[in-house]
């Protein structure tokens, strides 16, 4: 069965709702006009219903299918203002929050919050700061958790080879600690798309064969990550073609259960990450699909804003199917 077919089968007809908070913008309307008539998703749209519906008429698509919530006229605004001051414990005032909460990610993120969608998807038009700061501030990382992270699935041809890279969107220079929770969130995220995960932390050294901070930094990260969770399947410090390649992790790390079979890869920092992704992206024409962000009690996903419809649905799909791994 093809990735997406998977995913389908797990969300479809659960009534799981996702909240779109740039409800005008043509390609979300697409995405959610489809994933409504496939029974995958029950989509909110979160905007002034007269814009929204104009949207949609110039889009073709019939606005009636939607559940449209607006900002400036919710019926449980006085609850939603209550909670966010709460939730905040005292950093906004009645005032300020009414007034934060007219930002639709800001209000989409509490809808999620709530409990009314079970997860949201922004980005086509908002930066990732947009999206990603109040699901940080409102939703906030599971225990254990100091960060969210964002890795990018990596699938390539019809036999849907697939790989999970990350941290390729969020932290900049993870410490050690974080670099090991990114690793443990990275293979139960590999696990939501049928990946055996075998993880490997990633530099430019394989077992001691490098000395330098960097590297030490690795090292720490991957006997922290053992400690959080003993029953991955995790190494490091492994270079790409030691993890990668069956050869050279043999002839590199002859005694590692990962070198040469790993399906998770983990970056030291961000800079490596990105670039890395982009270059299987475009050297080795893998679709890469993200950012996904883990570790958060809720799932909010990022979209770029250079996204297609076609994103737009994917992504919708995966954050659906994140909802199912969370309640799990």
């Amino acid at each position: 069965m093809e990735l997406f077919d998977s995913l389908k089968f797990k969300i479809v007809r659960r009534g799981i709702k996702i909240a779109f908070p740039e409800a005008t913008d043509s390609r979300i309307l697409g995405a959610a006009a489809r994933l409504n008539a496939e029974e995958l998703i029950t989509p909110v749209l979160i905007g002034n219903k007269d814009e929204v519906a104009k949207a949609a008429v110039a889009r073709g698509i019939t606005i009636d299918q939607f559940e449209i919530l607006d900002p400036d006229n919710y019926a449980d605004w006085d609850k939603m203002v209550e909670a966010f001051v709460e939730r905040r414990k005292g950093k906004v005032t009645k005032e300020q929050a009414e007034e934060i909460l007219k930002d639709v990610n800001y209000f989409g993120t509490m809808l999620t919050y709530m409990g009314v969608t079970d997860g949201m998807v922004s980005g086509a038009i908002h930066s990732t700061g947009d999206t990603v700061r109040p699901a940080l501030q409102i939703i906030k990382t599971k225990p254990g958790v100091s960060r969210t992270s964002g890795a990018f699935l990596m699938v390539r041809g019809r036999d849907q080879e697939k790989y999970l890279f990350s941290d390729c969107a969020i932290n900049v220079n993870p410490s050690a600690q974080e670099l090991a929770e990114i690793a443990v969130a990275s293979a139960e995220t590999a696990e939501l798309f049928d990946i055996d995960p075998k993880v490997a932390l990633l530099s430019f050294s394989t077992k001691g064969s490098a000395k330098a901070p960097e590297v030490d930094k690795v090292v720490e990260a991957t006997k922290i990550a053992k400690e959080m969770a003993p029953d991955i399947i995790l190494d490091g410090e492994l270079q790409f073609d030691a993890a990668y390649v069956s050869a050279v992790g043999q002839l590199k790390a002859p005694e590692s259960a990962v070198a040469g079979k790993a399906t998770v890869f983990v970056f030291p920092e961000l800079q490596s990450g990105n670039i890395g992704y982009k270059i299987a992206q475009r050297f080795g024409n893998f679709e890469a699909i993200g950012p996904i962000l883990q570790g958060l009690n809720k799932p909010v996903s990022d979209l770029s804003r250079g996204a297609n419809e076609e994103d737009v649905y994917k992504l919708s799909i995966i954050t659906a199917a994140q909802t199912l791994n969370i309640a799990k």
